[in-house]
């Protein structure tokens, strides 16, 4: 495994793969280290989570520029990142025991209630974009509800992988109760498979995804998957072009354009179509391009040259299908995995950039004639993670968003995001499960009925 700086192109560090036996013995640790973790109280727990929280936040820039040395994250959002794993630490923290506290039922029995015990050794497969937060979200509940954790990231970002298992063992969470393995594809298939492990969680694409659930489901054993999105976001007739534009660009861009709630598919009322056009092209060509440690940098280098090249390549048949690029659109002529923002017109069905996941700062704008024409567009899609709607009336926004649009996260003159009181997931070809708020900590817990005559 290499991690290779894709701002020039350098290996910055080697890592060897673990053996299969050392990959099952660290399960079989994993297991024996819950069965003691699950003994201890809430406050317990809480405690050590609080600590992992501190050193989030006092190490937070060491963090960033391991993921911008990693993946290219631009220093401030990696900063960023660092913050809001804190806060999903100290939300767990300040909540699960409310959140998986014993319910009363009423019934015929004497007392009957509801309990929510762990389930055991969760195996998390998590993706390079979000090195930090897209473990962190799984972490936190699943610590804090009782369970075990054995990380297997992105080969790409094995520094970070090996500095979050630091991190969480430095703040005192028992060494073998959270590991992380440098594991092949095949390794990790094999692990899925042993009794030593009880569910697994998955954050990455549509292939991934079936083949995980696969796996797992052959064994019967739970899965929590967040797959890839092609989210659209639906400009009225009414928007307000300025702040619709701008909240717009800073989604597409968010991350360099590699975040699976990044919007992706602009489906812009007629009436408003040439103002949007305009304001998104100008707010594009302003973003500053460049290295991720240089300090007012927007958009950094893609985490892979391979992931850029297979974006231009969906670029590039777009066009030859007849989209028409208004900017962008060429591989800068620099070192580094670079790509520039890139606004794609007049896409129809059967195009890439209209059916597809383009994961980098491409945006596709397609023009509609009225209301029921945009819904009909966000939905001819096989994924379904997240959508917006932007409209100066804003309850009818909130009512195509809560009532029309197929996806997990639907939000009103504002772009998808997660947050740690809200549950974050998709429905479709964007997977299944819930991940944060009250949902997330119960989908790795036995939901137990207890029943007393």
């Amino acid at each position: 495994m290499k991690s290779i700086n894709p701002a020039t192109g350098e290996i910055i560090a080697s890592y060897a793969n673990m053996n299969s036996p050392e990959i099952a013995t660290i399960a079989q640790q994993a297991n024996e280290a819950q069965q003691k973790w699950r003994k201890r109280s809430f406050d317990e727990r809480a405690t050590l989570l609080r600590k992992v929280a501190d050193l989030l936040e006092s190490n937070k820039e060491e963090y960033a520029e391991l993921m911008a040395y990693e993946m290219g994250k631009p220093l401030s959002q990696g900063i960023s990142e660092s913050e809001k794993c804190a806060w999903v630490c100290n939300y767990y923290a300040n909540h699960a025991a409310t959140f998986l506290e014993n319910e009363l039922i009423e019934s015929d029995a004497d007392k009957s209630y509801i309990t929510y015990n762990p389930l055991g050794t969760v195996l998390a497969i998590m993706p390079w974009n979000f090195p930090f937060w897209q473990l962190f979200r799984f972490a936190a509940p699943a610590l804090m509800a009782g369970n075990a954790a054995i990380l297997k990231h992105a080969s790409n970002v094995s520094g970070c992988a090996l500095a979050i298992e630091e991190l969480l063992h430095d703040a005192g969470i028992p060494e073998s109760l959270f590991r992380t393995i440098l594991a092949d594809r095949d390794q990790v298939k094999s692990l899925i498979q042993t009794e030593h492990i009880s569910a697994v969680t998955l954050t990455g694409s549509t292939r991934a995804g079936m083949s995980v659930a696969s796996t797992a489901g052959n064994k019967i054993k739970k899965t929590v998957l967040e797959l890839g999105g092609s989210d659209p976001y639906l400009v009225l007739a009414d928007a307000d072009i300025e702040k619709t534009a701008e909240t717009c660009v800073t989604s597409r861009l968010i991350n360099s354009g590699q975040s699976c709630i990044a919007a992706k598919r602009f489906i812009v009322v007629e009436d408003n179509y040439d103002p949007f056009l305009e304001k998104i092209t100008e707010l594009m060509k302003e973003k500053r391009i460049g290295d991720p440690f240089e300090e007012g940098t927007d958009v950094g280098p893609m985490a892979r040259e391979d992931l850029r090249d297979e974006l231009h390549d969906q670029v590039k048949k777009s066009i030859e299908a007849g989209a028409k690029c208004v900017l962008g659109g060429e591989i800068p002529a620099r070192k580094g995995s670079y790509y520039p923002p890139t606004i794609l017109t007049e896409v129809t069905e059967d195009m890439p950039a209209y059916e597809e996941e383009l994961f980098g700062p491409v945006a596709s704008v397609i023009k509609v004639k009225d209301e029921e024409e945009a819904i009909r567009i966000a939905n001819d899609s096989d994924f379904g993670l997240g959508a917006a709607v932007f409209s100066r009336d804003a309850d009818r926004a909130e009512r195509i968003a809560a009532e029309e649009l197929e996806a997990g996260c639907c939000f009103v003159n504002a772009f998808v995001k997660s947050d740690p009181r809200l549950p974050f997931g998709g429905i479709k070809q964007s997977g299944y499960g819930r991940e944060l708020s009250h949902l997330g900590i119960k989908e790795f817990v036995n939901i137990k009925t207890v029943y007393r005559a």
